[in-house]
């Protein structure tokens, strides 16, 4: 594998600004995304891939057809090319580290910023290695440009070498992830696949076999807004509202801050609005996807109890459905993990199972019938002025994706 051409892609790739835009309808949300798409399918046809194309979604398909005359399931690998838009991704000035000497790293561009072993212990286990930070004042963009750079670099690597067996290969690239849109206009029929696999996972020789199930409550407070000077016994702040609402939300459990593994929560991570409307947004999110309505009646309750105290105002909560466990559709198709696994021990290596206390694009895509679990990419601390990535570990899953279509080519019917 050359990790130098790697690694000049993904530099490519990060200093695109592809920041996801949630209040917007448009798809893609946000025109960088459209300009990576149109990058990697000129890409793709250097290579010899005449098939990629974007379509008029922005999103990136293309297929490498088999080398064997085998009858071979088709498989896919996926990444998503928007970035998260808690962070800022414009302007992304990455630093390469060569041969990572151990210890924390400072961030050229923000003093304060300083990815710190005791925050990231797995840095012990790569001194020696290339890592790339931020600068400290942007998001680096590794989740999921990482995936995408790997997924170009495998098939590079396929193209340059007939001789390994494999079957079709799809590859698609999507927009928005981030904001829960990311496959919402993707033609599963255009995939036609037997499963595909994500690259969107941290670290290295991780398969994420579960997700959170995950809906978004979207809290609409409406008071009544007059002139404060005039206000008395008649003004119903919806400001305040909100104040009491979110007040009444478990904080020392059922909240990021408070929990881990497999614990669910429930988190507010935005309020807009003024005196005569307020909005509030909260993600809900819990392993088992039935215990999602029971986050729902929680916040019927709060929203009853706030009602109760300011009598003027009306409160509406709204639940809709982003993605549910890929747990749930991977148990009905075991080929899926299976090969995987057989793969990596081709390379002589141990995969490990894992869960993502968040989703994937793979979460949705299984619910709509096609098994996805999520590979590692090499990324760290993603949505984060600390994020960072190691290029040795995206190496390691480059060597994957090759060997998984060798192996889904060796097993065949019986994959």
């Amino acid at each position: 594998m050359d990790s130098e051409r790697l690694l000049e892609r993904f530099l490519r790739y990060v200093q695109i600004d592809t920041t996801a835009r949630e209040q917007t309808t448009e798809y893609p949300s946000s025109s960088g995304q459209l300009q990576l798409g149109r990058m990697l399918v000129e890409e793709l046809h250097a290579l010899g891939v005449d098939s990629a194309e974007q379509d008029e979604n922005g999103i990136v398909l293309a297929t490498l057809p088999a080398t064997t005359d085998r009858v071979v399931p088709t498989i896919a690998y996926c990444a998503h090319l928007d970035t998260s838009p808690e962070t800022p991704g414009k302007d992304v000035k990455p630093q390469v580290i060569h041969d990572y000497p151990g210890g924390d790293i400072a961030l050229p561009g923000a003093p304060n910023q300083v990815i710190r072993v005791v925050d990231n212990p797995e840095l012990d286990q790569l001194v020696g290695r290339t890592l790339i930070t931020t600068d400290g004042t942007t998001l680096l963009g590794a989740d999921d440009k990482a995936g995408v750079a790997i997924i170009v670099e495998a098939v590079a690597w396929l193209t340059a070498h007939p001789e390994i067996e494999h079957g079709p290969i799809r590859i698609c690239f999507t927009c928005d992830e981030e904001v829960g849109r990311g496959v919402s206009r993707l033609d599963l029929k255009k995939l036609d696949a037997a499963t595909c696999y994500t690259l969107d996972g941290q670290g290295a020789d991780t398969i994420d076999t579960e997700t959170f199930s995950a809906d978004l409550a979207v809290v609409t407070i409406r008071g009544v807004n007059i002139h404060p000077s005039i206000a008395k016994g008649r003004m119903t702040n919806a400001v305040r509202v909100a104040a009491d609402f979110v007040e009444r939300l478990p904080r020392q459990t059922q909240s990021p801050e408070t929990t881990e593994g497999r614990e669910g929560f429930l988190h507010p991570y935005e309020i807009s609005g003024g005196v005569g409307e307020a909005k509030i947004r909260i993600l809900l999110r819990e392993f088992d996807s039935a215990l999602l309505e029971g986050q729902a009646k929680l916040l019927a309750k709060i929203a009853a109890a706030s009602m109760a105290e300011f009598p003027s105002a009306n409160i509406d909560v709204k639940i809709t459905p982003q993605y549910r466990n890929l747990g749930e559709g991977l148990a009905r198709e075991p080929r899926a993990v299976g090969c995987a696994r057989r793969a990596l021990e081709r390379l002589g290596r141990k995969a490990r199972a894992t869960i993502i206390r968040g989703g994937t694009d793979g979460s949705r895509l299984t619910e709509m019938g096609l098994p996805t679990p999520n590979l590692s990419s090499g990324q760290h601390t993603p949505h984060s002025r600390l994020e960072w990535a190691c290029l040795d570990e995206m190496i390691l899953s480059v060597e994957w994706l090759v060997a998984i279509a060798e192996a889904w080519a060796e097993s065949g019917h019986d994959a």
